[in-house]
């Protein structure tokens, strides 16, 4: 059954309700020829290479926003470190140590509703200097984004732009109230017309029901997103949802097949949270993603840097460069 869906989406197919709706609530015996579809599909788009991408929180707390996932927000009581934004010195020793790590995609992340003038100079001034040193792909999320300021970024060399969606568009004020989803959709909208990348992605796990789940799914597809991380909720003590733990590893498999089947050409990324949701399984997740955050998330610590390296070994896939980079390494 999964095998031939899996070549019909190959074939242009676009997945019903209830052929959606069925992934999620299949039998967890199916889960193994549900991947295999799903890696279909990733093979055929994908071949067997992997994206790999790393994040340098460039300003960390002080944020307005009421989001209730996040340890930066103006509501939650975690006890994270905080600092302004930071210089762009050390936004090019995060890309050199990215450069050194084989990683494809650095992004820089900032918490706050969006950025100021300055920020985006900043970023603007260490992006040029990146591309000339690194030859990286560079990857900004600052926030909610003006015309000029995408326009700016677009200009300095900047390849994508990260604002998620997070949660289906019916959830949406459950997680955050000081922004809307269409706040959201906005942004996204300008990043596409400034000729920017988009990158929108999910956080699962947010007590969102399973149609839900297809909504952002269907969602993400409609806003053509070429990369879509998905997370997976790390509640974090003194957030709004602390202590929820609806999540097991082998529904978050199924998760990532659905998002392969409903966006097959689409660069999927297993993001935050995998490590404490996937678990033992995490190897498993790369059948249907092609891309994995490396390294620490923005105030949660990630996994060994060198066991993500043994974990792609031992699958037998290949991390995925650019030419200029490439060239760069054996320079």
């Amino acid at each position: 059954m999964w095998t031939q869906l899996a070549k019909e989406v190959i074939d242009g197919k676009q997945l019903s309700e209830d052929e959606a709706l069925a992934i999620l609530n299949s039998d967890d015996d199916e889960l193994l020829p549900l991947l295999n579809g799903a890696f279909q599909i990733r093979k055929y788009y994908y071949g067997k290479k992997v994206k790999l991408n790393m994040i340098m929180n460039a300003k960390s707390g002080y944020c307005p926003e009421d989001c209730g996932y996040c340890s930066q927000s103006s509501k939650s009581k975690a006890p994270i470190e905080k600092y302004p934004f930071i210089t762009k010195e050390e936004i090019l020793e995060g890309a050199k140590r990215a450069f050194e790590n084989k990683i494809g995609t650095y992004c820089i992340v900032a918490s706050g509703r969006g950025p100021t003038r300055k920020d985006v100079n900043v970023v603007s001034e260490a992006v040029k200097e990146i591309k000339e040193k690194y030859g990286l792909k560079v990857c900004a999320c600052l926030g909610l984004l003006k015309d000029e300021q995408a326009e700016q970024l677009k200009q300095a060399g900047v390849d994508r732009y990260n604002h998620n969606v997070n949660t289906s568009e019916r959830h949406h004020s459950y997680i955050t109230t000081t922004h809307t989803y269409e706040d959201r959709i906005n942004t996204i909208d300008i990043v596409k017309k400034h000729g920017l990348s988009p990158c929108s992605g999910a956080i699962i796990g947010m007590k969102e029901t399973k149609e839900d789940v297809i909504q952002i799914a269907r969602a993400l597809r409609e806003l053509n997103a070429d990369s879509i991380p998905i997370n997976f909720l790390n509640a974090i003590d003194g957030t709004k949802l602390e202590g929820t733990k609806e999540l097991n590893p082998i529904y978050c498999l199924k998760v990532l097949a659905l998002f392969r089947y409903m966006n097959p050409t689409k660069e999927i990324r297993v993001a935050g949270g995998r490590e404490v949701n996937l678990r033992t399984l995490q190897p498993l997740a790369l059948y249907a993603a092609n891309s994995i955050f490396v390294g620490d998330y923005l105030t949660t610590a990630g996994q060994e840097v060198n066991v993500d390296y043994q974990m792609l070994e031992d699958l037998g896939f290949e991390i995925e460069i650019n030419e200029k980079q490439e060239a760069l390494s054996n320079a």
